[in-house]
């Protein structure tokens, strides 16, 4: 029997070695390699080939959102499943417009971990109970089908939400674009409505993500 091959990436040592643990004891699953941060989760795909990397989102040198999309860019064969703590909307599309094939909660149980795994292996999208249930309806526990994608927000919205992480008010927002302060209200209100955003945290998060708050 063909092994599903999975490299972890995680950052917090005991938590990846907790999951060699589980995962070491299926029989069909064989964990090929485990790196702590984003950087390391490429080159090693590249080298180990695995079929599926299970990426955590917050990590250091790189997070999984841009490791996720650059890996999908070099190695398109391998399938992406996110694991992260965090059950918001906006984690979700952002992971997955980057090209994740599922997305499981760290407070899931060892055993949906393992079906999440499975289940990407094969080509299939996943979505975990928790997350699946708040957002598509009934769907708990099994590989879900997803839309196309989510839809993309222009360059001036992505403008004002990046200005908005930064903490500039609609009018320093309106006098730095040129705009009228209701413009930027309509820019805003639509990117947070096009993100699933219900607040400015949700906006934080997702420049968190993009890395528009890295210094330069």
């Amino acid at each position: 029997m063909t092994k599903i091959k999975v490299l972890i990436a995680e950052d917090h040592e005991t938590v990846r070695e907790g999951l060699k643990l589980i995962l070491g004891a299926q029989s069909d699953i064989e964990v090929v390699g485990d790196v702590g941060d984003g950087k390391a989760a490429i080159e090693f795909a590249q080298n180990l080939k695995p079929d599926v990397v299970l990426m955590d989102i917050s990590m250091p040198q790189m997070n999984g959102l841009k490791a996720t999309a650059k890996l999908k860019a070099c190695c398109p064969e391998v399938h992406v499943l996110a694991l992260t703590r965090h059950k918001d909307h906006g984690y979700l599309q952002q992971i997955l417009r980057a090209g994740a094939s599922g997305y499981v909660l760290k407070q899931s149980s060892p055993s949906e971990v393992v079906h999440a795994i499975r289940a990407v292996a094969k080509g299939g999208k996943y979505l975990d109970p928790t997350v699946a249930d708040k957002l598509l309806g009934s769907l708990a526990g099994r590989a879900v089908p997803l839309p196309a994608k989510f839809a993309a927000i222009t360059d001036r919205e992505s403008e004002v939400l990046r200005l908005t992480a930064w903490g500039h008010s609609n009018k320093d927002i309106a006098n730095r674009l040129n705009l009228s302060v209701k413009t930027v209200e309509v820019h805003k209100t639509n990117a947070m409505k096009k993100l699933g955003m219900n607040s400015r945290i949700d906006i934080v998060r997702y420049a968190i993500l993009q890395g528009w708050l890295e210094s330069t």
